[in-house]
């Protein structure tokens, strides 16, 4: 399978879905550098820095969706340097969902968050 995460559906303006089921994925996307932590999210929709996008996501096996809720911090525009995915970096809002799911991304990653493997956005 890929490293890329399954690519964003909507069902309104603003609001994303986003499955991730295998580690190296969750690796790739995950934004540690960005205070209380963030994804990227493979999407072709315009967005601008600042704009508040609400998803669901999944992640591995677990079936529940997360609801979480950030803004867009990061812009990978189409055709980028180095053949990189196109999408947007969003950093998790503060308030106790996000630290769910931030602490949920770092239990699985474990060891893994030291490594030095590029990812979507470093």
């Amino acid at each position: 399978m890929s490293d890329i995460p399954k690519p964003i559906s909507s069902g309104r303006a603003g609001m994303l879905s986003l499955t991730i089921k295998e580690r190296t994925a969750l690796y790739a996307a995950y934004l540690p550098f960005v205070k209380r932590g963030g994804l990227f999210i493979p999407t072709n929709r315009p967005y601008q820095m600042g704009d508040q996008v609400y998803m669901l996501l999944t992640l591995m096996d677990d079936p529940n969706k997360m609801p979480i809720s950030g803004k867009v911090v990061w812009i990978t525009p189409s055709g980028a340097q180095g053949n990189r995915q196109q999408g947007i970096g969003v950093q998790f809002d503060e308030n106790e969902g996000s630290n769910t799911v931030r602490g949920k991304i770092e239990g699985i990653l474990g060891n893994a968050m030291k490594a030095t493997r590029h990812t979507h956005t470093m």
